[in-house]
């Protein structure tokens, strides 16, 4: 059964943005916990605030133990927030690759050194 409702919008609901690397799991968890919603996804010109989602007040309670199980990240219109764990992710690869490069250099002038 299709929960993608657009009737939402005329009932009490919330906005929630959603980040598109979570899209799948969240509308799963959405279709496994029978929770109507409204994804318009066609109107929305950019993605970088996230996924648009409307979903009726009574759903909250359900809504806040999806993001809390499966780690979703999702924040409202006047609370933007962003996922961290992606800028931690990010600075491990730059600390691992500048690493290996004056690793890489440290060897190139031992071998200069020895060749003299």
């Amino acid at each position: 059964m299709n929960r993608n409702n657009p009737e939402i919008l005329f009932k009490n609901h919330l906005k929630i943005y959603v980040l598109p690397k979570d899209k799948i799991i969240f509308e799963c968890e959405l279709e496994n916990q029978n929770i109507q919603y409204y994804c318009d996804i066609e109107n929305q010109p950019m993605f970088e605030n996230g996924i648009r989602y409307f979903i009726l007040q009574i759903d909250r309670i359900k809504l806040d133990k999806i993001f809390r199980e499966n780690g979703i990240i999702a924040h409202t219109e006047t609370i933007p927030t962003s996922d961290y764990r992606d800028g931690k992710k990010a600075m491990k690869l730059y600390l691992k690759v500048g690493g290996i490069v004056i690793g890489i250099m440290i060897i190139i002038m031992i071998v200069e050194s020895l060749l003299k």
